[in-house]
């Protein structure tokens, strides 16, 4: 089934217009990674913007604020950690200064990046992560459970990583015959899809390894694919036809016989790449080595997929990065932003609804996934299943840290790391239960004994200092809910006095 974009109907997103920043806020002489991977090189949280980049001996990104602009000097500090070119970077959805790093090294390396950026190479990770036989190209963060990644690699395998222990809890080694193209979670994070060389589009059970679900020849070229799953559990997939036409299609998982849509758009050779925003239910279209950005709006109406508009420039993008919700300037109507990689230039983005008013629009911006965690590793390891955690965006999102991310950075040295000692990591499966309670609890008691030496070497008075601390950053936090609480009512009610006044204007009362 094909379909064209003449289609006129209803909707708040069919205005929606792309503008480029200014030159004075775009970031200049990056030297953005020539490495042949197709992947967005580049990734980008409401703090920091990360982009890949030409490295000699190894494998290095740059991790700028995001309100960075102008020129980079040479010397500026990089992640080099990696032995050989970096070919993937994620940011965590529960801590945006957490990233993770694959690598042709056949490594995955976790990264704490200081609030400030950085202010000197960073060369010694939280973690790394060695599973992995052939080099690392594919990284997605768990949706809604703490320090859950999963990795993919060359060598067809799929592994599931607790960030916080280092331990490879899952493996899938049979599903997939040839190279992964691409991996992604579905909302609650219960299950994964997967396209590969083999041209089939596969759900996956990522915790028992089970194929759910399989349809051969999703696309009928030969060229890479992707795959996205939606929020309503639909999977949205882009490749190439017979004919080399680029093509979009939409399926179904209860039946997956045929399509719901397909759309084919032209005979270009780079692989798309699709950024899907679960709020909107709008997909963006970047090609690798295009010189436009298409973006559609996927809808329960036929033909479900609608064409929305074209964003179109003389520079060819490199890859490009796409903020979270949580970051974009709701006071201009900013629904998405893209930051573009050119050559040597990364240049922000802005897809806009036009809006006269300058209240906060409530229907462009429904709550949005915050970055507190619905689940801890443990939990979603043990079976459960959550949807995410929403936050409003009404008066611009102000950022907390999550309550759980010390469980990160302050976590013990792994025993696979040290020196001398095997570090292969084994699945969970082939762990003995018995041995990992034995060692949980050994490690409970030392931290134990620690903790009560350090308690009985410090006075009285530093324990009540910190506790008349505690009560007074209590009560200003109090506070400061209390008034944010009054500023969002008299936000609601100054909304309610302007559409009445708009109804008065108009006549209708």
């Amino acid at each position: 089934m094909s379909f064209r974009r003449g289609v006129v109907r209803q909707s708040k997103f069919r205005h929606v217009f792309a503008q480029a920043w200014k030159a004075e806020h775009c970031i200049d002489d990056v030297r953005v990674s020539r490495v042949t991977w197709d992947g967005p090189l580049c990734a980008v949280n409401p703090k920091f913007t990360a982009v890949i980049i030409e490295s000699g001996g190894g494998g290095a990104f740059l991790v700028l604020p995001l309100n960075k602009s102008g020129r980079i000097d040479q010397a500026t500090p990089t992640v080099c950690g990696h032995a050989a070119p970096v070919l993937d970077v994620q940011w965590c959805p529960h801590d945006d200064n957490i990233i993770a790093s694959a690598s042709e090294d056949c490594t995955v390396k976790v990264w704490e990046v200081p609030d400030g950026g950085l202010t000197g190479p960073m060369t010694e990770p939280v973690v790394t992560l060695e599973g992995h036989s052939k080099r690392v190209g594919i990284l997605a963060w768990h949706p809604t459970a703490f320090n859950i990644l999963l990795t993919a690699g060359c060598d067809n395998l799929v592994c599931v990583w607790d960030v916080g222990t280092g331990e490879l809890v899952y493996q899938i080694a049979d599903a997939h015959p040839d190279l992964i193209y691409s991996v992604s979670w579905n909302r609650e994070g219960s299950a994964i899809c997967t396209v590969c060389k083999d041209k089939a589009l596969r759900v996956i059970d990522p915790r028992r390894g089970t194929v759910l679900k399989v349809k051969e020849k999703v696309h009928d070229g030969t060229r890479p694919m992707r795959a996205v799953f939606l929020s309503d559990g639909k999977i949205l997939t882009t490749g190439f036809s017979r004919m080399s036409e680029r093509q979009l299609a939409l399926w179904d998982t209860n039946d997956m016989s045929e399509p719901m849509a397909v759309q084919e758009m032209d005979t270009s050779n780079g692989v798309l790449l699709p950024y899907y925003d679960p709020d909107t239910n709008i997909v963006y279209l970047c090609g690798k080595g295009d010189c436009t950005i298409r973006y559609f709006e996927v809808t329960d109406e036929s033909p479900y997929v609608h064409f929305l508009s074209l964003y179109s420039s003389k520079e060819p993008q490199r890859g490009a990065g796409f903020l979270s919700k949580r970051g974009v300037d709701v006071n201009k109507c900013e629904i998405a932003r893209f930051y573009k990689l050119h050559e040597r230039k990364v240049e922000p983005i802005s897809m806009t609804v036009p809006r006269k008013s300058d209240l906060f629009q409530g229907d462009l911006y429904p709550d949005t996934a915050g970055v507190e965690p619905s689940l801890l590793a443990e939990d979603w390891i043990a079976g459960q299943d959550a949807a995410p955690l929403l936050v409003s965006l009404s008066g611009g999102y102000a950022g907390t840290p999550s309550k759980h991310r010390d469980k990160l950075r302050n976590k013990p040295k792994l025993l696979s790391q040290g020196p001398g000692t095997d570090s292969s990591p084994v699945p969970r499966q082939a762990a003995s239960p018995t041995a990992t309670t034995t060692a949980r609890e050994m490690e409970s008691e030392g931290v134990g004994v620690v903790q009560q030496r350090v308690t009985r070497a410090e006075g009285e008075g530093a324990s009540d200092r910190a506790r008349r601390e505690e009560e007074v950053l209590s009560e200003v936090l109090a506070e400061v809910k209390a008034l944010r609480l009054v500023v969002l009512a008299q936000g609601q009610r100054i909304e309610l006095l302007e559409r009445q006044l708009v109804r008065i204007e108009d006549g209708d009362v």
